[in-house]
């Protein structure tokens, strides 16, 4: 049952139906399909994939647009909607939130945050999504603060504080609801912070655990104060195990490894924790001792399938230094990993899942040319996995960096005291693009090039379709099977964000952030209805 709720402004009014309350139960069966996106992935499993086939690879060239939703901000946008019965939750950088009408684009609410004059964050005052359960929206913000907002009318009912943004924390991922628990990540590696996990009664904000991904004392001297492994993009949930899948980030200091010797544990991970008690069932480390980096904060893709024979419990994952890995999801224990970019700097992976280093590739004085760049051969934006092709869809991007070593040391809530240690390589930018992987191999499927790098995740669908973005601002729609562009129309804006589809009043529409917008995109409907 709905509940609405009258809005006036002046002479004006809007009459706002509340959705159904966001149950657990619900968040457990997102997978199974249905007319909402209700979690940053689409589901606990992170696939990124939808059930709906009204839009397919038949009628997706008559795509058209169906309304525009225009931020009042400057910021780069990087949201994943939340769609629920109808109506659209959507964070705005640099901590703000909105509730829009999911048929129209029209505003219901919107919450703006104060935030002090200095704010720590490395790439931008982004903000990538917020959480839903019963009528609550939740947020993190980029004064590492997580906020519980009313979903009828955004008001605030309760504001904590996760950790000291003065020393360098902030919060730009968007939180995961697990039971009656909000699980909330933190960024800020690169000013030296002390990375970890949190979760929060949803109901009154308390916290209820924390995992600190650099265990104390565990790294030389003090340097695991300031190490680094910050979890700030969104993580996946087994229920069945009862474990959330997160990935943590580099070390720091970045490009000079000097003052952290050994493999500073848990960067560059994958962690598994219990959800009850946040305590440590595995890990395992793509890069020990990562001197390029590569964060290992992409999305953790959990699925149940075959593998070598045997039904098997696995997670998919393609890492920012250009491998694709298997993993078991019960232990940990490495499976697969095979190049799916252009890399220089290791021989392969031993049978542990450890990289075999080439010599010569470490950041030098002079400079040292590596493949992939600083920003990887993929980075935060999202994969997908379609039950139906059983691919494995990424954005890819082959390019280079020169990485040099400089003396480096951290200050609280500064970046860096020291030389710059990096640059990428003038006038090579590279190229980008889709790519379709067998997952059970690591082989390339087919490609969709790009004329300039991918900031943009992937969403497939059963209409067998694969929705994108460019940096040049362009949306596309590819067959699922082939690779080939059924549908394209430049936004104008450059789009850095993850595209998402849900179904209102019995139409399928399609949405995604460009520029400073929301851009949603529909078929048109038959004469007779018009």
């Amino acid at each position: 049952m709905k509940h609405a709720i009258r809005f006036c402004l002046a002479a004006s009014c809007i009459v706002f139906s509340l959705p159904a309350q966001v149950t657990y139960e619900k968040l457990l069966n997102a997978a199974s399909g249905g007319a909402d996106w209700l979690t940053y992935s689409g589901s606990y499993r992170s696939w990124r994939y939808s059930s709906l086939d009204r839009i397919n690879r038949q009628n997706a060239a008559k795509l058209s647009l169906e309304w525009v939703y225009q931020m009042p901000t400057t910021l780069m946008v990087e949201t994943t909607p939340i769609v629920v019965d109808g109506v659209m939750y959507v964070s705005e950088p640099p901590s703000n939130v909105v509730a829009l009408d999911a048929k129209t684009g029209r505003q219901y609410w919107r919450y703006h945050r104060q935030l002090p004059d200095r704010i720590n964050v490395c790439c931008g005052q982004v903000n990538r999504g917020v959480a839903v359960l019963g009528d609550r929206v939740f947020v993190g913000t980029a004064d590492a603060h997580l906020v519980s907002l009313d979903a009828r009318t955004g008001a605030v009912l309760w504001d904590i504080q996760v950790a000291d943004h003065s020393r360098g924390y902030a919060i730009t991922g968007a939180p995961l609801i697990v039971k009656d628990m909000v699980i909330c990540g933190i960024a800020g590696g690169e000013y030296g912070i002390r990375g970890f996990l949190d979760a929060y009664d949803a109901a009154t904000g308390k916290r209820r655990w924390r995992f600190w991904t650099i265990p104390e004392n565990s790294w030389a001297g003090n340097s695991w104060e300031t190490g680094g492994g910050p979890t700030w993009l969104t993580g996946s949930f087994d229920a069945q195990q009862n474990l959330l899948i997160w990935g943590t980030g580099n070390p720091s200091p970045d490009w000079n490894g000097d003052s952290r010797p050994g493999d500073n544990l848990y960067t560059d991970s994958a962690i598994a924790l219990d959800a009850d008690t946040g305590k440590l069932k595995w890990y395992f480390q793509f890069i020990p001792h990562d001197v390029h980096d590569w964060d290992a904060v992409q999305i953790p893709v959990l699925v149940d399938d075959e593998w070598q024979g045997q039904p098997r419990k696995l997670i998919y994952w393609a890492h920012r230094g250009g491998f694709f890995y298997v993993l078991d999801r019960e232990t940990g224990k490495f499976l697969l990993g095979k190049p799916f970019a252009k890399q220089t700097w290791a021989k392969g992976l031993d049978d542990s899942g450890h990289p075999i280093l080439l010599p010569n590739t470490e950041p030098s004085p002079e400079g040292t040319y590596i493949w992939p760049g600083v920003q990887g051969a993929t980075n935060w934006y999202s994969p997908s996995y379609n039950p139906l092709t059983k691919f494995f869809y990424l954005s890819y991007w082959e390019n280079r960096s020169v990485y040099r070593k400089g003396e480096q040391e951290y200050s609280p809530g500064n970046r860096y005291i020291g030389s710059v240690p990096l640059i990428d390589v003038p006038g090579d930018l590279g190229h980008g693009g889709i790519r379709a992987l067998n997952p059970k191999t690591g082989e390339r499927i087919w490609e969709y090039k790009l004329e300039t790098k991918p900031w943009a995740g992937v969403l497939s669908t059963a209409g067998q379709l694969v929705f994108g973005g460019s940096d040049e601002g362009y949306f596309f729609a590819l067959d699922a099977e082939t690779g080939k562009e059924l549908w394209r129309q430049n936004l104008g804006g450059i789009i850095r964000a993850n595209p998402v589809t849900y179904l209102v009043n019995g139409k399928q529409l399609v949405s995604i952030a460009a520029g400073n917008a929301i851009f949603t995109f529909s078929l048109p409907r038959p004469p007779a209805e018009r």
